[in-house]
């Protein structure tokens, strides 16, 4: 029987520094206010003074918005989506940066999506954020994502 080892490289890009519980409770609650003020106003205004001037936005894609381009495709997703169902299923903390996982649907029983945001707290706002997004209905075909393709 042969043994192959297998290489694989762990890379931690966190950032050396001393966090404290109320840190990580702080940064927690600021995402959470965030959240709140954005699902009950339904706008963009009260999310806005939480951002940092500097505020960068990440997408899987390498892509990357400042925070007034974030600000105005969020602004324009909302309309369409101001009854969206929204289920947050984890929210964790780990010095400054803060993880939610939540379930979010249309109504009328539309498509549902599972969403990962990962936040980065600095200085009390906001400065960083990336999002991962995955249609529900496609999870179970992106669980084999690294089968190769069928070669008929």
């Amino acid at each position: 029987m042969e043994q192959y080892a297998m290489k694989s490289h762990f890379i931690d890009n966190r950032r050396d520094h001393r966090n404290t519980a109320s840190m990580t409770t702080g940064n927690k609650s600021i995402v959470q206010r965030a959240l709140a003020e954005l699902i009950e106003t339904g706008g963009v205004e009260a999310l806005e003074p939480l951002l940092s001037d500097d505020f960068v936005h990440h997408r899987p894609d390498s892509t990357s918005s400042t925070k007034t381009e974030w600000l105005t495709a969020v602004r324009t997703a909302l309309t369409p989506l101001a009854d969206m169902r929204v289920e947050i299923h984890h929210l964790l903390a780990d010095g400054d940066h803060v993880v939610m996982h939540s379930r979010r649907q249309l109504p009328d029983a539309g498509p549902e999506i599972a969403v990962v945001d990962i936040w980065r707290i600095e200085n009390g706002l906001i400065a960083e954020g990336w999002e991962i997004i995955e249609p529900a209905a496609q999870a179970a075909a992106n669980l084999t994502w690294w089968e190769p393709a069928d070669q008929a």
